[in-house]
């Protein structure tokens, strides 16, 4: 543990202030108020964001690999569960990153607020899911992460069915009872590894010492349990149905934090917790992990170059990419992880990117289908590009932050860890780059169909079309009667219009942020690496030679 005694209250102060916000939104303003709530929201996001940064500054990055902000204070003694919590290079990118996407949402919100308004309400449930998001990468005691980890359940379930689609209801119920389905699995799982160890402690330190010292069919079965609540967070093929219908009904800051944010709660959940304190049950799974993650990678692009609207291609496409992710960490070595972690933040960055340029586009064209959708290069050329961009990155291009999730993953399967079959891993590595040819394949296509070629009719403004008609007198000729029903008609067109100051701040740091690490993935790769060695070297020594 570091010692950075004089700061330790900055892990519990970042992550309960927006809680305050939540409650000063909640009872110092009206429903019909709703600038006073977006102000508040954002202010709190800005001030956790800086309390964030100020965890960057003061982090000892070459201690990563041990806890840092420490605190171990007493919190439910019957139960042996306690207030632990701190932050090493595993969790450190994840717990900014949830900082920062949230102020930024916020911000996006501010012009762009679901058509159900109601700023209160909406502004409350996104600072609750802050909390818990944040809350669930520092937790260092199992029944505190499980507290967390359902926290962002709830704002997530409301999001969805108060300012999703049509489908709300149906979407956001479904959402809710996989990840409930899911998590009484793995707080069973949670109460076996207690009671395996002697039922002394819930802490991570103390169950990562005699996890490893229970008997190896146990392992697997309680291994099987935390399978299944984090699989279906992550989400992993056969346990991903709910995703696409979560992401095409949430509102556009819904899709971004599931996105960005709650899908890597399962993913770090396998590396924080079900790797390390049942290593033999790892090794055991392991495979299985593999040849799901390589299905969900195929399976996922396959779905994707079957979609019709744009929100949903996008949703399969995380399912691939969290494959990736998953594949890493399958292959149980500290490049597979390193590689595994990177992933789970250049998603992050690039899914959330092409959910909020979706979102623009929708809010314009007041429709996500590819099919109706062309010509943005014409119409919107800013929104266009940032599109190309945000596709180029998803798809793996060297040079952009998703290339260094991806590639380092494949490569890994190809020496996994001793304990693991080789020729599986290597087959596995083999079909997981066919998803990356199939990847190019599905973006592009969606970036074809959706930016070149000429603006459909039925979005060509009624100025397009009366320059196209040669303007012989056209105008002169149409009666004030069908001129009013022409400007009804042409209402819309008037909202496609390029990127927005308020989009600009939004997405600017996503962007930034997707080149830099792409130019230099050392920037965090320094930052995980002697944590995940730490980490592997745990695993290691809990498997039998």
């Amino acid at each position: 543990m570091n010692n950075l005694t004089e700061y330790n209250w900055i892990l519990s102060v970042g992550t309960f202030l927006p809680l305050l916000g939540a409650l000063a939104i909640m009872f110092g303003t009206s429903r019909d108020d709703e600038r006073t709530p977006k102000i508040i929201g954002i202010f709190t996001a800005g001030v956790t964001l800086a309390i964030g940064v100020a965890t960057l500054v003061l982090f000892d990055y070459d201690q990563s690999q041990n806890l840092q902000f420490f605190v171990d204070a007493e919190w439910i003694p019957m139960i042996s569960s306690g207030y632990t919590i701190g932050l090493d290079g595993i969790s450190l990118p994840l717990y900014f990153l949830s900082m920062a996407v949230t102020f930024l949402v916020m911000v996006y919100s501010w012009d762009n607020m679901p058509d159900a308004g109601n700023a209160k309400a909406f502004y409350s449930l996104m600072l609750i899911l802050q909390t818990g998001m944040a809350g669930t990468f520092i937790a260092q005691d199992l029944i505190l992460f499980f507290v967390f980890f359902e926290v962002v359940l709830l704002p997530m379930y409301f999001m969805i069915g108060v300012w999703g689609g049509e489908q709300r209801k149906y979407a956001s119920l479904k959402f809710f009872l996989y990840t409930m389905f899911g998590s009484a699995f793995m707080l069973v799982a949670f109460l076996a590894l207690f009671f395996q160890t002697g039922g002394e402690s819930f802490s991570f330190s103390w169950l990562y010492e005699m996890g490893a010292g229970i008997d190896k069919n146990v392992q697997i079965w309680i291994f099987a349990g935390m399978f299944l609540g984090f699989a279906v967070k992550v989400p992993m093929f056969p346990f991903h149905t709910w995703l696409p219908d979560a992401h095409t009904q949430a509102p556009t800051q819904g899709s971004v934090i599931l996105a960005a944010i709650l899908l890597k709660l399962g993913t770090y959940g396998f590396v924080r917790i079900a790797l390390p304190m049942l290593p033999q049950g790892a090794v055991a799974w392991a495979p299985v992990i593999g040849i799901l993650a390589v299905i969900g990678i195929i399976y996922g692009a396959l779905g994707c170059l079957a979609q019709t609207d744009m929100k949903r291609l996008i949703a399969f496409s995380s399912v691939a990419h969290m494959g990736f992710v998953m594949l890493g960490i399958s292959t149980l070595t500290t490049f597979g992880i390193n590689a595994a972690l990177f992933g789970m933040v250049a998603h992050g960055l690039i899914t959330g990117m092409l959910f909020f340029v979706a979102g623009s586009i929708k809010h314009r064209y007041h429709t996500l289908e590819i099919s109706r959708l062309s010509g943005m290069l014409i119409q919107m050329p800013k929104m266009g590009w940032i599109l190309g961009f945000a596709a180029m990155a998803s798809l793996g291009l060297p040079g952009l932050a998703g290339f260094w999730g991806e590639f380092p993953a494949i490569l890994s399967a190809y020496s996994p860890n001793p304990a693991l079959n080789e020729t599986l891993f290597r087959t596995l590595m083999v079909i997981a780059a066919i998803g990356t040819v199939l990847a190019a394949a599905y973006l592009l296509w969606l970036y074809q169909r959706t930016a070149f070629g000429e603006p459909t009719e039925e979005f060509v403004g009624q100025s397009d079309a009366e320059h196209a008609a040669g303007g012989h007198g056209v105008a002169h000729s149409l009666s004030s009667a069908a001129n009013a029903d022409a400007a009804v008609a042409d209402d819309h067109h008037d909202e496609i219009h390029d990127v927005q100051p308020t989009e600009w701040i939004a997405w600017t740091p996503f962007l930034i942020a997707i080149v830099v690490f792409g130019v230099y993935p050392q920037l965090m790769f320094k930052v995980l690496d002697p944590a995940v060695t730490q980490l592997v070297h745990t695993i290691s020594a809990g498997i039998p030679q």
